[in-house]
């Protein structure tokens, strides 16, 4: 019998059946983390998990808890589990590099991105994500990536004509115009990785009509902000169900699983259209991440190989990689300079510094060591990361019965110091990466403020090395840390560089920016539909 054969009777038993299982299994397994010290129960139902879905933006609940507990607590789960936080560093580097694969996503998180990515990367796991990662990897390295720097400047000048063009015209009567630049830097982007990473045009700078940008577009902030209560308590049963029959829960009546069927319909039909081209083709000299996947997969022999279905499912692990992360990064940090004018300006004067070095070789456009070397502007686009991680969290499982270490002791319920965590099988981790970003005992007293001046003079022997990038966990760490993550710092440096030298930002009067807690954070302002930010902008660039 396949899942398509079972009535609707039939499927409301198995997910009862899974629902008093899971129930009983927590039950009788008994409270791991015990002593461990955190907030009360909000709820049976769902525990403290309505707590943190239904926040009003992100890090307004994990940072009282962070204040109140340190860097490990427990929360409760639905259906009477519990769920370690952490935003420790040891802790971190233990669950997230140490321990190699002992900490799985859980079902929630396996099955949500499975709905999303497919059989791709973001979604595998143990020797299923190892032999994608190999055979991703050429498509990541450096020399490919340099090669890519043009297009990024390209289309990040074709925005500042755009924003000339289309936002600041001449004589229309508009003084420093606001402009949603989340909007325009996510078109940006998605032609950017059009490019880049299939040799596709989205033509999205150019607003031209395209069935998968369309399904893309507000996808986690349709799909994942405030879910149902009821697909909260129900995601908790996903470990009873089996696997061949969770696939099909993407055909649920859930607002989140008809946006995820419906985009990742669209971008398979898309794949295989561009995977059959490209095999056709099979030209040597293509550089697009595409291209170079199909020629290290076709390298391979037998079981080693993906199968045209894990292929066709890496194009929305790399959208996802190149595009909504890059510009929502990229849209904070313009919000954190256009609050913050010394700092815009800081970041200005140098880069038109290395423009007027640049000139003098004769040259016309930045490299990779001119980008390299912009000190200042390095680290506004870290701090501004720092407080503003896009993808705020991640769910880990213990494989087995281990010990998490931590670097700073917490106390615990019984009144006791404690510098590690046993945890047993099956303990659900949650992966604070807005609380690690913001922990007093990492980055100091003024984790909370604006302040790019530490990471120009970070001591790195002081630190506990835990994420890929500046020591912050935005791109996760470890064997499953973020393959595209060099790519995306390049793009967003191309694209920064581009945009201050030739713009000034500010906030508009009387606007209240909010950071939705979707799995993608998205910003928003009341009166605006969607995701939005919107900045005063003038142009200051050459006339």
């Amino acid at each position: 019998m396949t899942p398509y054969d079972l009535s609707s009777s039939q499927l409301y038993c198995l997910a009862a059946g899974a629902f008093f299982v899971a129930v009983a299994v927590r039950y009788f397994r008994g409270p791991s983390l015990k002593d461990i010290r955190g907030p009360p129960r909000s709820s049976f139902w769902l525990g403290n998990m309505g707590d943190y879905f239904y926040q009003a933006e992100v890090g307004e609940i994990e940072f009282q808890w962070l204040k109140e507990y340190g860097g490990a607590w427990k929360i409760h789960d639905p259906l009477g589990g519990d769920r370690l936080m952490l935003a420790d560093p040891k802790g971190l580097q233990y669950v997230l590099q140490t321990s190699g694969y002992r900490f799985p996503k859980n079902s929630e998180s396996r099955g949500e991105s499975h709905m999303v990515f497919g059989d791709g990367i973001v979604w595998a796991d143990g020797s299923q994500h190892q032999k994608q990662r190999k055979i991703m990897n050429p498509a990541f390295s450096v020399p490919q990536l340099k090669s890519f720097l043009p297009t990024f400047l390209q289309y990040a000048e074709k925005l500042v004509q755009k924003w000339k063009e289309e936002e600041i015209t001449p004589g229309s009567g508009a003084i420093d115009p606001v402009i949603n630049v989340y909007s325009w830097l996510s078109r940006t982007t998605l032609d950017v990785i059009g490019e880049t990473g299939f040799g596709f045009s989205f033509g999205s700078l150019d607003r031209k009509q395209s069935d998968l940008a369309d399904a893309y577009e507000g996808l986690f902030l349709d799909g994942t902000l405030y879910p149902p209560a009821l697909w909260l308590v129900f995601r908790k049963c996903w470990d009873y169900i089996p696997s061949g029959v969770l696939w099909y829960l993407r055909y649920a009546p859930a607002r989140g699983a008809r946006r995820f069927r419906t985009y990742l319909d669209y971008i398979r039909k898309f794949g295989r259209e561009l995977v059959s081209q490209a095999q056709v083709d099979n030209e040597a000299a293509s550089k697009d991440v595409m291209s170079v996947l199909l020629r290290a997969n076709g390298a391979e022999n037998g079981a080693l190989k993906l199968s045209d279905g894990e292929l066709i499912d890496q194009i929305s692990n790399i959208i996802l990689a190149g595009h909504d992360t890059t510009s929502s990064s990229l849209t904070f940090w313009l919000w954190e300079l256009a609050r913050n004018p010394d700092w815009q300006t800081r970041v200005r004067d140098e880069v038109r510094e290395v423009r007027r070095k640049l000139a003098d070789r004769g040259d016309v456009g930045f490299n990779l060591a001119d980008l390299e070397g912009m000190s200042v502007m390095h680290a506004t686009l870290k701090e501004a990361m720092r407080l503003h991680p896009i993808v705020p969290s991640l769910a880990r499982r213990a494989g087995q019965d281990d010990v998490i270490p931590l670097a700073h002791p917490i106390v615990t319920e019984s009144g006791q110091s404690i510098s590690s965590i046993p945890v047993q099988k099956g303990q659900e981790v949650h992966i604070n990466i807005a609380s690690y970003n913001r922990n007093p005992e990492v980055w100091g007293a003024d984790a909370h403020q604006w302040n790019p001046e530490r990471f120009m003079n970070l001591d790195k022997s002081a630190l506990t090395p835990v994420g890929l990038y500046a020591n912050l966990l935005n791109f996760s760490a470890g064997v499953r840390g973020c393959i595209g993550w060099r790519f995306a710092v390049i793009e967003m440096q191309a694209i920064a560089a581009t945009l201050i030298e030739s713009f000034e930002f500010a906030p508009p009067p009387h606007t209240t920016i909010k950071r939705l807690p979707t799995i993608i954070m998205a910003p928003a302002a009341e009166g605006h539909d969607g995701g939005w930010l919107g900045l005063k902008v003038k142009y200051c660039g050459a006339t």
